[in-house]
């Protein structure tokens, strides 16, 4: 399964549409006022889905995942010189990507792949592909991949 993530180009707060590869909206996402970022998730029905919140105040970047309110895990970056390592602390999943950030798969315990994402690097805001292999991951892994571009984004 996959999904095309895109940032809106005019938006004040973050703002970012998710669609099938059929062009059907599967997702949108608002940007919230907040201390660090906060992203809420809608589903096509304009149902509150998902919440990717920024903890503040603390050494490096982390951010806490909420799916329906209740809290599924969170991902952190770790302390690398010269690379992008994050730690996934839900599910047992892993990431592993390239040196700059910008294609990864995630894994689960056994090894196995959950999904592959990448960035398109030639369009006017930021675009993801994100090629899920379980239909049921799919909002988790839209939130990993919130979490690490709002990363990379506070750090440009």
């Amino acid at each position: 399964m996959k999904l095309f993530f895109k940032q809106r180009f005019f938006s004040w707060l973050d703002r970012y549409d998710i669609y099938y590869e059929d062009g059907s909206v599967a997702y949108t996402v608002q940007g919230k006022i907040a201390w660090g970022h906060k992203l809420v998730i809608f589903d096509a029905f304009g149902n509150e889905v998902g919440l990717v919140r920024e903890r503040v105040f603390v050494w490096l970047p982390q951010f806490e995942l909420y799916e329906g309110g209740v809290y599924r895990g969170r991902i952190r970056k770790k302390f690398r010189f010269f690379s992008n390592d994050y730690a996934i602390e839900c599910n047992g999943w892993q990431v592993d990507g390239d040196p700059l950030g910008w294609d990864y798969t995630i894994f689960d315990a056994a090894g196995s792949t959950v999904a592959a994402v990448s960035k398109e690097l030639w369009n006017f805001t930021d675009t993801y592909v994100m090629d899920v292999v379980r239909p049921e991951d799919a909002l988790l892994v839209l939130m990993f991949t919130l979490a690490i571009d709002a990363e990379k984004c506070s750090n440009q």
